[in-house]
C-alpha cells in the first residue's frame, strides 16, 4: 500500500491488480492511510479516480437532505458545535418538529431531487419519549418513498431496533476525528460510547453513515487516524460524510486556523481509496468552498452531498446553485 507513483501508462493487468489489492486490504494502518495522504496531488487523484470508477459511476451523485427535528440544548461539549447550551451561538432551544413540519419538509426535499432525508436531534441520546416521536417521523417519511436516515446521539440497547422497525434505513454517528484527537475536541463522551452506539446499528441490521470533522486544528497525522479507524471498521461505512469544520462564533474552536483546500481534497481521496464502496459525502463546509475546490472533490471520489440550503444550523449552498453546479460538471442525480 506504499506510496508509490500510479502514472496512466498502466497496463489493464496491473490496473486490476492494484485494485484488487485495495479491495482485499484487511486492514489499514495510520502509516498507509498517510503514505496515501502524503502523495503527489495528480497520482492521489488519479489513483482515487480508478477505484471510484471500479465500484461506481464516476457522473452520479446522490443527494441527501438534512433537517434539525430538535435544535439546540444539548449537554455536550463538542468543540465544533453551535448546538451545545454551554456556549453561546445565538442557537436557541427549539423543542421537536411536529409530524406535519417534517413530512412537509420531506415532501418538498423529494420533489426537489433529494433520495435521502435525515432526520438530526440535538441530544446525548434519546429517552423513550423521543423514540416514540421519532419512530413515528421515520414511519412517516419511509412512506413518502425516500430512504430514511437518524442522527439522534448516543443509543441504548434496543433503541436501534426501534428504529430499524420503524424503517429507518441508515444511522448517522460519526467518530469525529482520530482516537488520540479526540480529547482535544470532546470530553463529555469517549470514542468507545461512539462505537458501542456504531455496533447497536449494525446489530439492529441499519446501515451506518460514519465519518468526521477535519479542518479542527488536527495534523495530517490525525487525518489518517480518523480514516483508517473508518476503513478499518468491520465491515466499513456504506456513508462517509467528510465535514469540513464550519466556524461559528462562540464555539472553543471558533478562529481555528484554515485548512488548506487542497489538504481536504486529499482527505476525501483517501476515504475513496480505502473504503472503495462507500458512497463518500462531501458535507458540511460546501458553502465556504469555490466550485473548483468542490469538483476536485468530486474527481477524488466523492458521489454524495447534502441537499438544500441549511445543514442544521449551518448554511449550505442553495438547491439551484448545486443544480447549476452539476449541470457545469456533467453530473446527475442518482
Amino acid at each position: 500500500m506504499g506510496s508509490d507513483s500510479l502514472t496512466p501508462n498502466l497496463t489493464q493487468k496491473q490496473t486490476n491488480n492494484i485494485i484488487d489489492r485495495v479491495d482485499d486490504a484487511a486492514r489499514w494502518t495510520v502509516d498507509q492511510v498517510q503514505a496515501l495522504l502524503d502523495m503527489p496531488f495528480n497520482d492521489l487523484m488519479y489513483r482515487a479516480q480508478l477505484i471510484h470508477r471500479q465500484y461506481h459511476d464516476a457522473n452520479a451523485i446522490q443527494l441527501s437532505t438534512l433537517i434539525s427535528v430538535k435544535t439546540g440544548g444539548c449537554p455536550e461539549d463538542c468543540g465544533y458545535c453551535p448546538q451545545a447550551a454551554r456556549y453561546h451561538t445565538g442557537v436557541d432551544n427549539q423543542d421537536m418538529l411536529s409530524l406535519e413540519e417534517v413530512v412537509s419538509a420531506a415532501t418538498a426535499a423529494k420533489a426537489q431531487g433529494a433520495s435521502r432525508f435525515c432526520m438530526g436531534a440535538a441530544w446525548r441520546g434519546p429517552k423513550q419519549r423521543d423514540m416514540d416521536k421519532m419512530t413515528e417521523l421515520v414511519g412517516a417519511v419511509k412512506a413518502l418513498g425516500l430512504e430514511t436516515c437518524a442522527t439522534l446521539g448516543m443509543l441504548k440497547p434496543g433503541q436501534a431496533q426501534q428504529l430499524k422497525d420503524a424503517g429507518l434505513d441508515y444511522y448517522n454517528h460519526n467518530l469525529d476525528t482520530a482516537p488520540e484527537f479526540y480529547d482535544e475536541i470532546i470530553t463529555t463522551r469517549h470514542y468507545q460510547d461512539r462505537l458501542d452506539t456504531l455496533q447497536e446499528v449494525r446489530g439492529a441490521g441499519i446501515n451506518v453513515c460514519c465519518g468526521g470533522i477535519v479542518g479542527m486544528g488536527e495534523t495530517r497525522q490525525s487525518r489518517a487516524g480518523l480514516i483508517a479507524q473508518l476503513a478499518n471498521l468491520d465491515p466499513y461505512p456504506e456513508s462517509v460524510p467528510i465535514n469540513h469544520l464550519v466556524q461559528v462564533k462562540g464555539t472553543p474552536l471558533y478562529g481555528t486556523a484554515a485548512l488548506d483546500p487542497l489538504e481536504f481534497v486529499r482527505t476525501i481521496a483517501a476515504a475513496r481509496i480505502t473504503m472503495p464502496k462507500a458512497m463518500v459525502r462531501l458535507s458540511a463546509g460546501r458553502q465556504e468552498m469555490s466550485e473548483a475546490v468542490q469538483a476536485l472533490c468530486f474527481l477524488a471520489g466523492a458521489n454524495s452531498i447534502f441537499y438544500g440550503d441549511k445543514l442544521l444550523t449551518t448554511g449550505n449552498p442553495e438547491t439551484d446553485h448545486d443544480r447549476g453546479l452539476m449541470d457545469k460538471l456533467g453530473l446527475r442525480a442518482l
